[in-house]
């Protein structure tokens, strides 16, 4: 199984390539936000955890994701391939996901690293909230706070990434179509 990992801060159009690139490479796509909200709605142990700090805007703590993210690889392993995509987000993260990725005997294909700038982040942040049916989404607060804590958590944990493993950047603004296309050319 190849690992392809999408990062970039929230609202930045990651979802959004994971799914193009799914269909393209016949990928499966992890959103770990998904499956945080998902182990949340089943009230699993690790979603009673989940839910005190996501709701609040924070990070869920690296060991809950280590083991949710050891989960997600086991059920996966039969698949191609997978795009995570919201992991990791802290440098201690980056470590767990190469020690994870090591001791499966996996490896890791590519990092993408999509960048946009905080106005347009907060742009697409509020258009989101006019569609979305998450709570979380529906405050501007919150929306400010994942920005805050991506710049404080998520940035170096990419600085530092790219010292263990490649990890391209690409600029976020523009079309849906003109993000993939700098992206496919990459691949």
């Amino acid at each position: 199984m190849e690992i392809l990992i999408i990062t970039g801060p929230p609202y930045s159009g990651k979802g959004t390539q994971c799914e193009v690139l799914k269909t393209q490479l016949s990928f499966e796509h992890i959103s770990t936000g998904d499956r945080c909200r998902l182990e949340k709605q089943n009230e699993t142990a690790i979603g009673k955890i989940m839910s005190k700090y996501e709701e609040k805007g924070d990070l869920v703590p690296d060991s809950i994701m280590k083991e949710l993210f050891s989960q997600i690889l086991d059920e996966n392993r039969a698949k191609e391939g997978i795009i995570l995509d919201g992991y990791p987000r802290t440098i201690p993260q980056v470590n767990d996901l190469i020690e994870l990725i090591t001791s499966k005997q996996l490896a890791i294909g590519k990092v993408l690293n999509i960048d946009v700038p905080k106005l347009e982040l907060l742009k697409r942040a509020k258009k989101r909230a006019e569609t979305s049916d998450r709570k979380d989404d529906k405050d501007p607060q919150i929306h400010i706070k994942r920005i805050e804590v991506f710049e404080e958590s998520t940035r170096p944990a990419i600085e530092y990434m790219k010292s263990k493993i490649k990890v391209l950047t690409f600029d976020g603004l523009g079309t849906i179509d003109e993000i993939t296309e700098r992206i496919n050319a990459s691949l």
